[in-house]
């Protein structure tokens, strides 16, 4: 064995290791969280409203109003970050002012969410007088991803060869056609990755959803995107730490209705990934 051939070889190793201290974790935290929670689910768990201090009954309340809210974060926050990365990628002009933009954008990325929940308190429920209401909270949230989902899209839309480009504006095609009909289909795998992390994120956040739109105990759903909701995060928070002689099992089975609720985001998220990547191979 070689030099070359030895060095291969230790690097593989080091990157094996390391993707095992990742990945084994996190399975056994997922299973841990399986095991303990997997009793309490059934369908009164899953559709009842709360009862004695949420001690007994369901989270029906919580999981519709987690849905509520993350989809209210999607329609806010993809249309604004997918905008204004085609804008700083085709339009903005290259220089100090648009890479100062970007140092922003990733400066806003590392952001504590704490910080979010209260400016999202100062803004959102209190200076636009729109109170502690899905509405609210889902702008906070949105303002919480942008950051991923700008970085993300940008990064995607810059893969897309030139000469794509190129090719539709010697046919004839104007900026915004090549831009709709070339650049974004083949962006959209990528665009779309990060709206998977964006919704991870706004999903399990805790701080942002405190201080704008969750509520301590609210068994019914709510009417309006001015209403308050209870919150799968919040809820589990609570119940955890709050609810004294909380049974265990109940904590464990609301991590797993979340850790499931977002897992269905993502396959979904990923399903319409896949297809764009088929379309775009046809």
């Amino acid at each position: 064995m070689n030099k070359k051939q030895l060095e291969e070889k230790i690097a593989f190793s080091v990157l094996t290791v390391t993707m095992l201290l990742v990945v084994v974790p996190t399975l056994l935290i997922i299973g841990y969280i399986i095991f303990k929670g997997i009793g309490t689910i059934n369908w009164e768990f899953i559709s009842a409203m709360p009862r004695k201090g949420m001690r007994e009954g369901g989270i029906f309340p919580a999981i519709v109003g987690t849905i509520y809210l993350v989809l209210g974060t999607i329609i806010l926050a993809l249309p604004l970050g997918i905008g204004s990365a085609i804008y700083l990628t085709e339009y903005a002009k290259q220089g100090k002012i648009t890479r100062l933009i970007r140092l922003a954008i990733m400066n806003l990325a590392g952001v504590p969410s704490v910080v979010y929940g209260l400016f999202g308190l100062g803004l959102f429920v209190l200076f636009l007088q729109i109170g502690t209401s899905i509405l609210a909270g889902a702008l906070t949230l949105a303002c919480l991803i942008l950051p991923v989902v700008i970085t993300a899209s940008e990064e995607a839309l810059k893969s897309v060869p030139q000469s794509y480009r190129e090719a539709s504006l010697a046919l004839g095609a104007t900026k915004w056609q090549t831009i709709q009909k070339v650049v974004i289909p083949h962006a959209m795998p990528g665009i779309i990755t990060g709206a998977i992390l964006g919704i991870g994120r706004a999903a399990g956040e805790t701080a942002p959803i405190l201080l704008t739109v969750a509520a301590f105990f609210l068994p019914r759903l709510p009417k309006s995107v001015f209403d308050q909701a209870m919150v799968l995060p919040y809820h589990l928070y609570i119940i955890s730490t709050q609810v004294p002689n909380m049974p265990q099992e109940i904590q464990y089975g609301t991590a797993l209705v979340l850790l499931g609720l977002v897992s269905i985001f993502f396959m979904i998220a990923t399903v319409i990934r896949i297809k764009f990547k088929m379309a775009n191979r046809a």
